[in-house]
């Protein structure tokens, strides 16, 4: 196996209506023969791949999840060094970026000894997209790809505009005035005593920021030389209703927080924070003026899933200091899915000792390219008891609330292998009655189906006691870790969602159970199950939340859509309502359930989930089930009014009008539902801290500004010129404010986020090359020889006339953006043409 080293490439060769076909090649590089059996490939990959339909010199494995294998056929001869295998076959779904590619291979051979030898191969080298076969998802697909041409296009034409401030989210007002306040060693913070814990944290963020350390002094009263002082609202001071809302006033003698509450006082402080500049070491500035501010939503949060691809501690703390940079007050926290089990329960040791590891000698396989080896893996780990109380407390602080998600029934394959794992030790043990005790699943359980993420044994059997001991057991232990950190838990989220068709058919425990109860579907099951856990959490002290389709009637209306369950509207539970793609049917379902009387917060995955791709361009990492929700698409999302810029389904196709007209609208009562907008972060792609921060921002800023401010002037127009006018100088202004002031103060952290940097728009016009950005005041480089562009490369500010001599005809212009802090984005590529054509 040592001398084993193969080569992979693949490529996708086209899609049509009936999927893709790609190729995969193994080179055998080494000095070794691949023999011609006794081994297994294995990779992931999100598109399952047809049996039917693959050469003959392999055959197809799947044990589970995106986890599959070529081994060889019979006919296999084996391969010689220095030799190439081709295997063709075809995938359901559409390959159009690299993130349909299969990636985490790697080879289990068999040894004469009768045990394996396991080599990670890493991922194989993709081709490019080029042809429309490989660009476009069959002859339906409508929209075209993002090239340098369309980029320009969309950057062009914009309105004239400027940065109103520096401000991000936007606040209600800000009157600036002439002159700056000076702050520096002399400057000391002045608190009332309830408000200590601010105090403290603007120190730190003071220090950590800009190396100023002011003492702090308990005191109450009016700023007096370059003090900063932070008090309660008092009547007269103009401070909005609502404990979220501050005052800021900057003057010559000093500064003034004030906040109905610590929660507002900690936004205040964040708005000060983005004001300063430096001036000289040791001294810095902010300019003088008045702030009113107060949030339009009571909920603005970020989903980050842990699960799928393991988020350690640091970079959680990390993500809850930006969160309350942009005054984001609720970190949902999805701990647990198929994947993986990344929360330590001191009752139930094997939910980590198990559940949390992923490998080809683990109880769970690898996933989404996590590999073989199961320690050091992206898919691996979890939060120890103490890690947890770290990131509640570090949340607490900063006044973001950290909502837990227990994913179940479906989606808990991690809990149900290590649920089965207590039951093989306990058995061995001798202890029958305590290993039955949390058992998830039914043994005689025969059921046939597929999950959506293609696993055939992800569903808790919702009929054994042990499943709702199991829940009661892992919540109470929960409870017991908010209390150590000193934040009680409120809210428990417990998924609900995609619990796939033929699940419990042919358990017979189940069964069992719905003849006892008269369910006649399974359907009626789940709906038992959710009225049991919903008892369960109330006894418990909690208020309940999950997906969407925990509200949901098993019974569907006259027209076939989805209709808001009565059963739940005497307690609510607070429902997360994400399948919002259009042309899925179930766009207007947030409505249907706020009307309805639930509290509903806002997913949509068309415009909030920040793990799908960007632009419809193939180096762009991210799904695209529900679309290609970019920066300006996310800003542009109104909450309130989804159907006024709703123009085309995933596949570019116009709407209907007639199908819109058939859409459920926001009631009085139902807008009074809408608790506010989450960002969801699903973690299939987030292989490491740079994609995770290459997915998040900028686009979680927009988020932020949405959620934040007010419903914005446009959204009321009914006249389109006007609405998009208004859209294009409300963008204009936005990008102008991330460019030249946001994006740089990233840039200044003692760990600056590796945020997304746009791709140039770049066309060569009668001679004259032109370029521009999607975010101005970065720094564009380029080159003309085909060369990546680098700190050194040409500066672009203005077209400039290219003329190509003979010897540089068929040349490349590669030009990228380039941060404050010299950090370089993805080129854009422009072939110059030939004479020669």
């Amino acid at each position: 196996m040592r001398h084993m080293n193969l080569e992979l490439a693949w490529a996708c060769l086209g899609n049509d209506a009936s999927g893709f076909s790609a190729r995969l090649q193994i080179r055998n590089a080494g000095p070794a023969a691949l023999p011609a059996a006794g081994w297994t490939l294995y990779f992931n990959t999100c598109r399952p791949v047809d049996p039917a339909r693959l050469s003959a010199s392999v055959c197809l494995l799947h044990p589970g999840g995106d986890l599959f294998g070529f081994a060889p056929a019979a006919g296999f001869a084996g391969l010689l060094p220095g030799q190439t295998l081709e295997i063709e076959y075809w995938s359901a779904g559409w390959a159009i970026s690299v993130t349909d590619a299969p990636l985490g291979f790697y080879l289990v051979l068999q040894d004469a000894q009768g045990g394996q030898q396991v080599r990670a191969l890493g991922d194989a080298q993709i081709a490019p997209f080029l042809t429309p076969a490989q660009q476009q998802r069959g002859p339906e697909d409508r929209l075209p790809a993002s090239t340098a041409a369309t980029r320009y296009a969309a950057a062009c034409g914009l309105p004239e505009a400027e940065a109103l401030h520096g401000l991000t989210p936007a606040p209600q007002s800000w009157r600036s005035a002439a002159g700056r306040l000076t702050l520096g060693a002399a400057t000391r913070i002045l608190y009332q005593p309830a408000l200590a814990s601010e105090a403290e944290l603007l120190r730190e963020l003071l220090d950590a920021q800009w190396g100023l350390a002011p003492h702090c002094l308990p005191a109450d009263g009016q700023p007096a030389g370059d003090a900063i002082v932070l008090r309660l609202a008092q009547a007269g001071d103009g401070i909005a209703h609502g404990e979220e809302a501050y005052g800021l006033e900057v003057t010559p003698q000093g500064v003034l927080i004030c906040g109905a509450s610590g929660h507002g006082i900690a936004h205040g402080i964040q708005s000060l924070l983005q004001l300063l500049s430096s001036a000289v070491a040791g001294v810095i500035q902010l300019p003088l003026g008045v702030m009113r501010d107060a949030p339009r939503y009571a909920y603005r949060g970020l989903m980050l899933d842990v699960a799928r691809h393991f988020i350690g501690k640091a970079a959680v703390l990390r993500i809850i200091d930006l969160m309350a940079c942009y005054k984001l007050n609720t970190l949902h926290l999805h701990l647990s899915d198929d994947e993986g089990w990344r929360i330590a329960i001191a009752a139930l040791p094997e939910l980590t000792e198990v559940g949390a590891w992923r490998g080809a000698d683990a109880a769970l396989c690898a996933s989404f390219g996590s590999g073989p080896q199961a320690q050091g893996s992206a898919g691996s780990g979890y939060y120890s008891r103490a890690d947890f109380v770290e990131i509640l407390r570090h949340a607490q602080r900063r006044h973001i609330s950290v909502l837990p998600e227990i994913d179940l029934p479906g989606h808990a394959r991690a809990a149900i292998l290590a649920m089965q794992a207590r039951h093989q030790r306990l058995l061995a043990a001798g202890q029958v009655e305590a290993a039955e005790a949390y058992l998830l699943s039914d043994p005689e359980d025969c059921s046939t189906y597929l999950s959506v993420q293609l696993w055939r044994d992800n569903v808790m059997c919702v009929a054994r006691p042990g499943c709702l001991r199991f829940i009661e057991t892992v919540l109470r232990e929960l409870q017991s870790i908010y209390a150590e950190a000193g934040t009680p838990l409120h809210t428990i989220h417990t998924g609900g969602d995609e619990v796939p068709d033929g699940a419990w058919l042919a358990s017979p425990l189940c069964r069992q159970l719905m003849a006892q109860h008269g369910l006649a579907t399974t359907a009626q099951l789940q709906e038992y199950f959710f009225d049991q856990l919903r008892a369960l959490v109330q006894h418990l002290g909690l208020r309940l939340a999950g997906w969407e389709e925990m509200a949901v009637a098993s019974a569907l209306d006259g027209t076939g859509r989805a209709v808001p369950n009565p059963r739940f509207l005497d307690a609510p539970m607070r429902s997360y309502v994400w399948l919002s793609a259009w042309g899925k049917g179930r766009e207007d379902l947030g409505y249907r359930l706020a009307n309805a009387g639930y509290p509903v917060v806002l997913c949509n995955g068309d415009r909030l989930y920040l793990d799908l791709a960007c632009a419809k361009d193939p180096e762009e990492p991210g799904y695209y089930w529900a679309g290609f929700p970019g920066l300006r698409e996310v800003l542009e999302f109104c909450p309130e009014d989804i159907y006024t810029d709703a123009r085309c389904d995933l596949m570019g196709q116009a709407l209907e009008p007639a199908a819109l007209a058939g859409m459920v609208r926001l009631s009085e009562q139902g807008r009074a539902n809408i608790l506010g907008i989450q960002a969801q972060l699903w973690g299939e792609n987030v292989r490491d801290g740079a994609r995770l921060d290459y997915l998040l921002f900028p686009r979680l800023l927009a988020v932020a500004e949405r959620a934040w401010c007010a419903s914005p002037v446009w959204a009321g127009m009914s006249d389109m010129a006007a609405r998009r006018a208004a859209q294009d100088a409300a963008w204009a202004e936005f990008s102008q404010r991330l460019g030249r002031h946001t994006l740089p103060r990233l840039d200044s952290l003692a760990v600056p986020p590796a945020y997304r940097l746009p791709v140039p728009g770049v066309v060569l016009q009668d001679g004259v090359l032109h370029a521009n950005l999607e975010l101005p005041g970065l720094t564009m480089r380029y080159t003309l020889d085909g060369s990546e562009p680098d700190a050194q490369a040409a500066v672009y500010t203005a077209p400039f006339a290219w003329a190509p001599s003979p010897a540089q005809e068929g040349a490349q212009v590669r030009m990228a953006a380039f941060s404050s802090n010299g950090r370089k984005g993805r080129s854009a590529v422009l072939d110059l043409p030939s004479s020669t054509g």
